[in-house]
């Protein structure tokens, strides 16, 4: 690998935490790209996983590894049930190069956009992870915020109107392509803010492909992955960010390159809604603007990936296709403003 480092100071400082000796630690990388990395690190007794940022990367908010380590203790401290416990955090960048920390395994698969091999779904089994995953959401979305420490993980006073405007600057600095639908759809965002927000702690990126599934039942959740972009904020805006993901079988196809959720079996989206609005008693009265977002924002997301690609950051053959993401993403959007339809 590019800028890859040896294992052999790692292992050294995991010695005395892992009471073993170093040759009895190994060490394998399971992710990378432009997330954070995740490693397994077996020993004889144990596994856990090791995240650090990206190589080479600027650390930023969503590299900010002490921070992702301090929400997972705010949310054992709040009690969430499906949240990976933190083992660790280490600060002296010469041990891996960065700050890391250690955190439990949760043993399990995760349904990406297909299927495990030797795992098959039903449409009852959709039909029941759509709730469990739904569950998962509304559970973290009524988690108590002070005592925990989670209302310190963000800034939920005008989070709605920072969101838009954040990503409509993101998407002109990573703008490639005349996409009028896009255009139309920052302006529209910015002129129908909501009034009044709720507030709850958000993971910012739930989707099927963040969620450990138990291997013997396939849809009870084990845990949630990947905290990085979560903080204190409009839970609807959460959700919004959610469907953006949650494809349905009459999408456009390349939209169903995310997740399985528009197989047989798995809710609609107006069912997320209904189903979610009467578990929390939040009104969704004006649901289109966060739907709106949430594509919005996944759009932004595939142009900027899209736009390294095209200026020879990216090799991966498979991001020229990300403009036609964007392009979709945009006219999605622009049918929910028109009908105001979800």
């Amino acid at each position: 690998m590019k800028n890859e480092l040896t294992f052999n100071s790692l292992r050294a400082y995991l010695e005395s935490v892992l009471s073993c000796n170093s040759d009895q630690i190994t060490i394998t990388q399971i992710s990378g790209g432009y997330s954070n990395l995740t490693f397994l690190v077996t020993t004889p007794k144990q596994k856990l996983i090791l995240r650090r940022p990206p190589f080479g990367e600027k650390i930023a908010k969503a590299h900010d590894m002490g921070r992702e380590f301090r929400i997972l203790e705010s949310l054992q401290k709040a009690g969430y049930s499906k949240s990976p416990k933190p083992i660790m955090f280490c600060e002296d960048e010469s041990v891996f190069g960065a700050h890391f920390f250690l955190m439990e395994f949760v043993d399990g698969f995760i349904l990406r956009n297909k299927t495990p091999e030797g795992t098959e779904f039903q449409p009852g089994d959709f039909n029941q992870l759509s709730k469990n995953a739904l569950d998962c959401l509304i559970e973290l979305h009524g988690l108590e915020l002070q005592d925990s420490g989670l209302i310190h993980l963000g800034k939920p006073e005008g989070y709605a109107q920072r969101q838009v405007e954040g990503w409509a600057e993101r998407y002109f600095k990573a703008k490639t392509h005349e996409l009028a639908e896009m255009e139309m759809a920052a302006s529209w965002l910015k002129s129908n803010l909501p009034i009044t927000e709720a507030i709850a702690f958000i993971h910012n990126d739930f989707k099927y492909d963040n969620l450990v599934l138990d291997r013997s039942s396939k849809t009870e959740i084990k845990a949630v992955l990947d905290w990085e972009m979560a903080t204190v904020g409009n839970p609807l805006m959460d959700l919004g960010t959610s469907l953006a993901y949650w494809a349905q079988a009459e999408d456009p196809q390349i939209l169903k390159m995310f997740n399985l959720s528009h197989l047989p079996g798995n809710f609609s989206r107006q069912q997320v809604i209904d189903y979610y609005s009467g578990k929390t008693g939040l009104a969704m009265d004006n649901f289109t603007f966060y739907y709106v977002f949430g594509l919005f924002k996944v759009a932004v997301i595939a142009q900027q990936i899209f736009k390294r690609h095209s200026l020879g950051y990216a090799n991966d053959p498979r991001f020229a296709a990300l403009i036609h993401v964007v392009e979709a993403a945009g006219k999605m959007a622009q049918n929910a403003i028109s009908t105001q339809k979800i």
